[in-house]
C-alpha cells in the first residue's frame, strides 16, 4: 500500500456511501409520491420544485451559469439567502393534530369513506409520534437539505466555494434552532464535498463558524410596516379568517367529515387544516405517502393552500439597505451565506418585484387564482433558496439571479446578451 493513499477498504466504503446517498432521496416512486404534493405550501418539500433531485441529490445544471462565447466572465462573489431544511411542526400544530387523532380514533367511520381501507389504517396503525419538545426543530431530512444543497452550490461554484477559502466565506443565521442547525449542517455538506470518504472532517460534532443576527434573517420582526400592520393589527387576517369560514373551504369540511364518517361540526377549520398538513409532514419528514393524504383530493388542497396565499398586509421596506461602496483595492469575500426563514426570503422577493399578480387572492376570488405567480410552494419549499451571483466580465460587473438553483430574469427591460439571467450593475 502505498503512503498517504486510502485502503480498498476505505474506498470501497465511500463509494458505496456515495450511491447509498444519491439514492437516498430516490425511496418513493413518483406513483408513491402523494397526489397533493405540489400544493403544501410552505410546507413543500425541495424535491417537489427540483424534481431531478428525486433521481440524484448531487445533480447539477451548469449550463444556468454559461456565459455569451462574446464575453469572458469569472464569478467572483456568491450571496446566498437560504430557508432552513424540513423541520418538526411548531407545538400549535403539534397539539392540533393530537385532538385529530383523537377525535378520528374515537369516533370516525361508518360514513362515505367509513371502510376505506386508509382509514382503517389511520385507526389501527397510525401513531401520534409527535410532541411538543419538537416544536420546529430541523430533522434529519432538513439536515440533508442543506448538506445536498452545500455540495451543489460548491460544484457550481468551485473558485468561491473552496476550502481554501472558507476562513473568508461569511456564514449568518437566525437564532431559532432549525436555522442554526441547517447552517451547521450546510458547513457539513461544504466538508463532505472538499474531501469525500473522510468522514472525520465532517463528524456532527463540527466544527462550525457562524454568526447569530436576528436584526438581519428576522428583520420582520422589527418592521414597523409587519408589527404594526400585521401583528397588532386586527383586521390583518381578515381577508383569511373570511376565506377559511367561506364557502369553498365549509365544502372541503363537509367533504373530508363525509370521508371520516363525522357529524361536521365535530370538525373545526383548524382540524381540517391538521389533517391537511400530516400529509405534507409525513412526507416531508419521514418520505411516507401517508394514509391522512387520502383525506384530500386535488380541489380540495387547492382551497387548503389557498389559505397561506391570501396577504395579510406585509408592507415591503420603506428603506433598501445601506449598501458600503466597494473598494478596488480589497478583494470581496467570496461568498455570504445566510440562513433565515421564508418569512425572510418573501419579503425581499417582493421587494425585487417578483411573483407579483395584478389582482392579490382574497376571500372570494378564488376561482380566478388558480394561475397566479404567487405560489408559495414553488418560490419558498423548505431549503428554498435566493443566489445572487456577481461576475466579473470583459465589459464590467454583472450579476446574476438565481431561485432554488434556476436562473430568473430580473423584473424590467430586457438587457444584452449576458449569463442567463444577468445584468450590469
Amino acid at each position: 500500500m502505498f503512503p498517504g493513499l486510502p485502503s480498498r477498504t476505505s474506498v470501497l466504503v465511500a463509494a458505496l456511501s456515495l450511491v447509498v446517498t444519491r439514492l437516498s432521496c430516490s425511496s418513493l416512486s413518483a406513483a408513491d409520491i402523494p397526489h397533493i404534493a405540489a400544493f403544501f405550501g410552505t410546507k413543500t418539500r425541495y424535491e417537489e420544485v427540483n424534481p431531478q433531485l428525486l433521481r440524484d441529490v448531487f445533480s447539477v445544471n451548469r449550463s444556468v451559469l454559461k456565459p455569451p462565447p462574446s464575453e469572458r466572465c469569472s464569478p467572483v462573489h456568491l450571496t446566498a439567502v437560504i430557508r432552513h431544511g424540513s423541520r418538526y411542526p411548531t407545538v400549535k400544530n403539534i397539539r392540533r393534530i393530537q385532538r385529530l387523532s383523537e377525535l378520528v380514533r374515537r369516533e370516525a367511520g361508518g360514513g362515505s369513506g367509513g371502510a376505506a381501507e386508509w382509514l382503517q389504517d389511520i385507526q389501527s396503525r397510525w401513531e401520534m409520534w409527535y410532541t411538543e419538545d419538537m416544536d420546529g426543530q430541523l430533522v434529519m431530512k432538513g439536515r440533508d437539505d442543506l448538506r445536498w444543497l452545500a455540495r451543489r452550490l460548491a460544484a457550481l461554484f468551485p473558485s468561491l466555494l473552496s476550502e481554501e477559502n472558507m476562513a473568508r466565506v461569511s456564514l449568518r443565521t437566525s437564532s431559532k434552532h432549525r436555522c442554526v442547525s441547517s447552517v451547521e449542517a450546510f458547513q457539513d455538506g461544504l466538508q463532505e464535498h472538499w474531501r469525500p470518504g473522510d468522514h472525520e472532517a465532517h463528524t456532527s460534532e463540527g466544527p462550525y463558524s457562524h454568526q447569530v443576527d436576528d436584526e438581519l434573517m428576522r428583520f420582520f420582526e422589527r418592521c414597523r410596516g409587519y408589527v404594526e400592520g400585521v401583528e397588532k393589527n386586527r383586521t390583518a387576517l381578515l381577508e383569511v379568517e373570511k376565506f377559511k369560514h367561506g364557502k369553498e373551504m365549509e365544502a372541503v369540511r363537509r367533504r373530508v367529515a363525509e370521508r371520516l364518517g363525522l357529524p361536521q361540526h365535530r370538525l373545526t377549520p383548524d382540524l381540517v387544516e391538521a389533517a391537511f398538513f400530516l400529509c405534507s409532514y409525513e412526507l416531508s419528514i419521514k418520505s411516507l405517502h401517508s394514509s391522512w393524504c387520502f383525506l384530500f383530493d386535488e380541489d380540495d388542497a387547492k382551497r387548503s393552500v389557498q389559505l397561506s396565499s391570501v396577504p395579510s398586509r406585509l408592507q415591503e421596506p420603506s428603506t433598501r439597505p445601506d449598501v458600503p461602496p466597494r473598494s478596488t483595492d480589497v478583494p470581496p469575500e467570496p461568498a455570504s451565506i445566510l440562513v433565515g426563514h421564508a418569512e425572510t426570503l418573501l419579503p425581499l422577493l417582493s421587494l425585487l418585484g417578483l411573483y407579483k399578480d395584478q389582482t392579490p387572492p382574497t376571500a372570494d376570488n378564488y376561482r380566478t387564482q388558480h394561475g397566479r405567480s404567487f405560489r408559495s410552494g414553488l418560490i419558498v419549499p423548505y431549503a428554498a433558496n435566493l443566489l445572487f451571483v456577481l461576475y466579473d466580465c470583459q465589459r464590467g460587473p454583472r450579476l446574476q439571479l438565481l431561485i432554488n438553483e434556476s436562473p430568473v430574469r430580473f423584473p424590467g427591460p430586457e438587457t444584452e446578451a449576458a449569463p442567463h439571467g444577468t445584468r450590469p450593475t
